[in-house]
């Protein structure tokens, strides 16, 4: 939470807020959602790196962030579907209900992946899609704004299958016809590497 607290009052890409308490009441907004695991994100109240899991894991549930300064954690929606479901608990022993039976004859339903999704036919899912880009150029002067909606609205439902493996390559090409400033260039320059830029640099033709 800290650290998402600095980052928004850093980074000038990043949207503008009023102050912190905007920043937290969007989080205490997004965790509850019913469709938190397509569209928010899931709260943790720190990582255990021993155990290599999050402690206070939730999703889909009341919380009430009020300290910009918490240590808690913003968890991507699928990590911690994943955790949850790992560690979901096991039957009661003496249960009649085996595991993975449903409500159809004799109980022949086929067994469950993890994540709680039904096997499909290897036929069925050939004809899916299993791949998607997309390429989209942004206003400038709105570009919070625009990519807001892009994560939103594209990412976050790609984002939320299950095992689905999403990359976003942000790529900035700018032409100065009076040229740039020295302090745009050391500021650009510096942000850029904090930013973990692969490639960035100013050329003079």
């Amino acid at each position: 939470m800290k650290q998402l607290v600095e980052d928004f009052a850093r980074y000038l890409y990043l949207p503008r807020l009023k102050d912190s308490n905007v920043l937290l009441q969007s989080i205490n907004d997004g965790v509850p959602l019913l469709t938190w695991r397509q569209d928010t994100f899931g709260y943790a109240e720190s990582f255990d790196e021993s155990a290599a899991r999050y402690k206070g894991l939730r999703g889909g549930t009341v919380v009430n962030l009020n300290d910009p300064h918490s240590s808690a954690l913003v968890v991507k929606a699928d990590i911690v579907s994943n955790q949850l479901d790992a560690e979901r608990v096991e039957p009661i022993p003496g249960d009649p209900t085996p595991p993975g039976a449903g409500a159809g004859a004799g109980g022949d339903l086929p067994p469950l992946l993890p994540g709680g999704n039904i096997p499909q036919n290897p036929e069925a899912r050939a004809l899916k899609p299993r791949r998607f880009h997309g390429t989209v150029a942004l206003d400038a002067t709105r570009v919070g704004r625009d990519a807001g909606k892009i994560a939103e609205e594209v990412i976050a439902h790609l984002a939320g299958l299950v095992g689905a493996k999403v990359t976003v390559t942000i790529e900035v090409s700018a032409e100065i016809p009076d040229g740039a400033p020295e302090q745009v260039v050391r500021t650009v320059t510096e942000n850029s590497k904090t930013l973990k830029f692969t490639s960035h640099g100013f050329e003079i033709e």
